[in-house]
């Protein structure tokens, strides 16, 4: 049984996450920003059998430092065997040229790229004293410059691609102290997020990542993949 940590669960793919961790057995440490709104979570967290014994639902607003100070020190000693920062934002639909504003900017780097490498760094405690040391980040194929056909999408473009290039130089820097961590791009997923076009559902989604999770090792470390454990060229 492994101690999971998951951003961004109140929803979505971190939602399936914590059940589909929880369905096989694992413990789980669910945050999201407003608990009162996690309809889902509270339905989990109150289950009679087991999976809700296993479940910690904690708040944090990844967006706030003080927020994330205050969650790890409500970690204490807590070990963490694996850390998925799911959580995140795509910003204004319309990030097209000509209409990128740089607070909308600012706001989702802070979100997407900045919080998730603050965050890590608070949380080296608890993961060192984890005995699977992985670290998981959701990224998205349109943070791939290799891949960029299509132009448009700044903000969230770049978001992803500099998450990409943090998550790569964690992946060399930690090799030493037995870290494996790598970028996860979950398809294109029914959630609000994704929207209504979507080709595949939450539960195939997060049903991949855990297979390309399970198999993660410090050969493997420092890649972009897709959920169905294929490589993303950067």
């Amino acid at each position: 049984m492994a101690t999971v940590l998951i951003t961004g669960t109140n929803r979505g793919i971190g939602l399936e996450f914590t059940k589909q961790f929880l369905a096989r057995g694992d413990r789980v440490i669910a945050t999201c920003r407003n608990i009162d709104a996690a309809d889902g979570l509270t339905q989990l967290s109150r289950s009679d059998d087991e999976l809700g014994a296993k479940l910690e639902v904690r708040q944090l607003d990844v967006a706030s430092l003080e927020s994330m100070q205050e969650f790890v020190r409500q970690l204490t000693d807590t070990p963490i065997d694996i850390f998925i920062n799911n959580a995140g934002v795509y910003g204004p639909r319309s990030s097209k040229f000509g209409e990128v504003e740089a607070q909308d900017w600012a706001s989702v780097l802070q979100i997407n790229s900045i919080a998730p490498m603050i965050l890590s760094q608070l949380l080296m405690p608890n993961l060192r004293q984890g005995k699977d040391k992985k670290m998981v980040y959701l990224t998205s194929k349109m943070g791939s410059i290799d891949d960029n056909s299509g132009g448009g999408s700044y903000i969230y473009r770049s978001s992803k691609a500099a998450l990409n290039s943090v998550v790569k130089s964690l992946a060399i820097d930690l090799a030493e102290e037995g870290f494996s961590a790598a970028v996860l791009h979950p398809g294109w997923v029914l959630t609000d997020m994704g929207g209504p076009n979507a080709l595949i559902d939450t539960e195939t989604s997060v049903a991949g990542m855990l297979k390309v999770i399970d198999e993660l090792d410090l050969q493997s470390s420092g890649s972009f993949f897709n959920y169905d454990g294929s490589i993303i060229a950067w």
